[in-house]
């Protein structure tokens, strides 16, 4: 998972016991019946914690906000669904590494976390309430805004902008361009920088353009979404190292 496992769950059990659900005892000479429960921790304490957790929960249970039920948050307490998503949280982070293990599917895997940073920080949010189709356009967006801002240009962008900052021509006043290695007139820099730019327009054509303008297309299974990120986080990586190349 690509997290710090011990500190994660350390993280989780300190706001379960925040937020234990317990029947205040009724002061000295009076008997209440009143079913209402109380958390263990006070409400700022709680929110302090829940705002850690709630990071923690992002990253090993993507879905939490959806798929964990919500519906008792306004009968029992406020805290039911972090709960429930917390104790399953901890479940996988004890048992992942053993069950993959077991089952034979010990190979590494794909954290959205630790993708670049333009990518990650444009899809957290749609991410986690799970419109992961969303939230892949999202990061495509975030790219491209990054990559107009690197040169300085925002009359041009996505396909038409990878195109020009990887061509090989020489920069022109209005036309700076990305380099990822110096040129040398060899082969390999020539190779690199058609394959940057044909990369970039695949990843607009074949995954940015179907997400954002054909309607009724299923959500995409998280798997597939990750590795629709881990493609624009690639392109991200070489936009951010690339260097720019004015007349």
């Amino acid at each position: 998972m690509g997290i710090d496992i011990s500190w994660a769950r350390n993280e989780l059990a300190h706001f379960l016991g925040l937020t234990e659900l317990y029947r205040k005892p009724d002061p000295p000479g009076v008997v209440s019946f009143s079913s209402r429960l109380s958390n263990r921790g006070s409400q700022a304490d709680i929110a302090a914690s829940a705002h850690v957790v709630e990071q923690i929960l992002d990253r090993v249970l993507p879905g939490w906000r959806t798929e964990v039920d919500k519906s008792k948050n306004g009968e029992v307490n406020r805290w039911v669904q972090h709960r429930e998503a917390a104790q399953r949280a901890d479940a996988a982070l004890l048992r992942d590494a053993e069950v993959r293990s077991r089952l034979g599917d010990d190979a590494p895997q794909l954290s959205a976390g630790s993708m670049h940073p333009w990518v990650w920080d444009g899809a957290r949010a749609l991410w986690g309430s799970g419109h992961l189709r969303e939230a892949v356009t999202a990061a495509a967006r975030k790219v491209n805004a990054e990559a107009q801002n690197k040169i300085g240009r925002r009359d041009v962008g996505e396909t038409k902008l990878f195109q020009r900052v990887f061509s090989l021509d020489a920069p022109k006043a209005d036309q700076p361009r990305l380099r990822l290695l110096e040129d040398d007139g060899s082969d390999t820099f020539r190779s690199v920088h058609r394959g940057a730019m044909a990369f970039a327009e695949g990843c607009y054509a074949a995954i940015r353009d179907p997400n954002s303008h054909e309607d009724g297309l299923p959500e995409l299974p998280e798997h597939e979404a990750l590795e629709q990120l881990a493609a624009f986080s690639l392109l991200a990586r070489w936009v951010h190292a690339a260097t720019v190349l004015t007349v």
